[in-house]
């Protein structure tokens, strides 16, 4: 009798990492992990990050199997001077990482739109925890992840300004 499994389509899911700052020292090691994690053929294309001197932007692609993204997460996270999203996407939805130096790393659920969804059981730990509107509205913000959002976008709009200072030229 020959044995159900799951074709290796259905296993595969769509990664991006987007590292918004690297020092310089540390893009060769970044670029060892991930070729560690995603393969030997693994390299990132980094230009200038104009918001932060001396650092460096990447953004990189995959398709692998599920949990690529905890792993790049995870590996990444341990050098305290990077800013990073790493998203994972599959038929079903996705898992989103975001990190910073400051805030350190945060990981939601998302649907399949990429919003950040909210569990039960946050909503009750939530409510527990809380004793006013107040408190209430704060731990939300922090389950959906609004305060590496708002770090994380700063970084994300030096694309556009440098794509608007590009055609002004």
């Amino acid at each position: 009798m020959q044995r159900l499994t799951q074709s290796s389509s259905a296993l595969a899911v769509r990664g991006s990492l987007t590292i918004h700052s690297a020092p310089s020292a540390l893009r060769a090691h970044v670029e060892w992990a991930l070729a560690d994690l995603l393969g030997l053929s693994t390299r990132c294309e980094w230009t200038p990050q104009m918001l932060k001197a001396g650092t460096f932007k990447c953004t990189l692609t995959w398709r692998d199997r599920a949990g690529v993204a905890a792993a790049v997460a995870s590996a990444l996270r341990s050098w305290h001077y990077l800013y990073f999203e790493v998203q994972e996407d599959s038929n079903s939805g996705g898992e989103l990482f975001r990190f910073t130096p400051e805030l350190g790393i945060h990981r939601a659920v998302t649907d399949l739109s990429g919003a950040v969804l909210v569990s039960e059981n946050q909503i009750n730990e939530i409510l527990q925890k809380s004793f006013d509107e107040e408190s209430i509205r704060s731990g939300i913000a922090h389950c959906l992840g609004e305060d590496w959002e708002n770090e994380l976008e700063r970084f994300r709009g030096v694309n556009h300004q440098e794509l608007s200072h590009l055609r002004a030229i």
